[in-house]
């Protein structure tokens, strides 16, 4: 026999030879623990619902999915009438900017402020908000047309 040779049918000869610098089929996994057992582990598939919470939770969004919930449901949270004149439009630092369609309806929601304190906080959590700002509904444009003047009185020249 030849230096190096392996005799037929000995047991060096029935190992697989590999190649220098190859992994193993472990580490091919990325498994250094063992194979994968009876039991879930991280690399089992997860539910969504759990990672989603999980997600939320990591990136700090609590609040701000809980604040657009009670935006998408306004009108059940302050009432029928209410929610029928006023939209909300942001919360920022405790203060909740209301917007209403009519000056009535902004006056009304002034003195039913600490309400809507009361109520918001008992959906968001205590100390959410702190202050209700009223907006009345937006001024109307005289603007009509593609052309106008910069300087000019507006509506005004028309009326005498």
């Amino acid at each position: 026999m030849m230096r190096g040779a392996v005799a037929p049918g000995s047991p060096a000869a029935r190992k697989p030879l590999r190649r220098p610098g190859a992994k193993t089929r472990r580490a091919r996994r990325g498994n250094e623990g063992g194979l994968s057992g009876a039991y879930p582990d991280e690399r089992d598939p997860q539910l969504l619902g759990g990672e989603i919470g999980r997600l939320v939770s990591q990136r700090g969004w609590g609040l701000d999915l809980q604040v657009r919930g009670v935006f998408a449901r306004w009108t059940e949270v302050v009432g029928e009438e209410i929610g029928a004149h006023s939209t909300p439009e942001s919360l920022t630092d405790g203060t909740l900017v209301v917007r209403t369609d009519s000056s009535a309806w902004a006056t009304q929601l002034k003195l039913l402020a600490p309400t809507l304190v009361k109520r918001l906080n008992t959906e968001l959590g205590t100390g959410t908000v702190t202050v209700v700002e009223v907006l009345g509904p937006h001024a109307p444009s005289w603007k009509h047309g593609h052309r106008g003047l910069r300087d000019g009185r507006g509506p005004r020249d028309t009326y005498g």
